[in-house]
């Protein structure tokens, strides 16, 4: 395996919900059969950041959340701005000016072995910003298939990578009130696998 292939490149992804009667759904894909990372897979949107991703600012962003992220070495807006790019390029949706809120829920660095590794930041955001039809996926790239917004039991029984599962469950208990001691942190980057929160 090259080292341009085991380099940790980072990476942002977008949780998005939107309220059904009394039901949250999620909005998810699927990753294609050929993929080199995660094929098959159904996942959240989101990838690596681009060269041209400029620093956005944190005014997206929840108090608090700006600092923790900041603790991973990369700058909090460019973060931003990586996440709102791959949400938009993978489900053609995008926020109305100024209406973007993110709140950053988890992290996790892709472990060793694997065809491609990311340090991944996962960002919740209400889908009441969206400028647009939510549910119109006719600008979507074609990176994730059988886009639709699942109910959160719905979501937890497809094919998922485990890092999926467990965000899946933090933020779960998140949409239901629940508490969250620091932002929780699956450490990879090391010769031995660490979990930790970012308070």
């Amino acid at each position: 395996m090259s080292g341009d292939e085991q380099r940790i490149r980072d990476a942002a992804t977008v949780i998005l919900t939107r309220r059904d009667g009394d039901e949250t759904r999620i909005l998810m894909g699927q990753r294609g059969a050929k993929a080199v990372f995660m094929p098959s897979k159904f996942v959240f949107p989101g990838g690596g950041l681009d060269e041209g991703d400029e620093d956005a600012g944190v005014s997206a962003l929840e108090e608090s959340c700006a600092a923790r992220l900041a603790q991973g070495g990369e700058a909090p807006g460019r973060l931003v701005a990586a996440a709102l790019r791959e949400l938009r390029e993978e489900t053609g949706l995008g926020y109305l000016p100024g209406a973007a809120r993110l709140r950053y829920v988890f992290r996790a660095i892709t472990p060793t072995g694997r065809p491609r590794r990311f340090d991944a930041r996962f960002f919740l955001a209400d889908a009441a910003g969206l400028a647009g039809d939510p549910d119109d996926f006719s600008q979507a790239s074609d990176e994730l298939s059988h886009l639709a917004w699942l109910g959160l039991a719905e979501a937890r029984a497809l094919d998922l990578p485990f890092v999926t599962e467990v965000v899946l469950a933090e933020i779960s208990n998140l949409l239901k009130g629940g508490e969250q001691p620091g932002v929780p942190f699956f450490d990879n980057s090391g010769a031995r696998p660490m979990f930790r929160r970012i308070l």
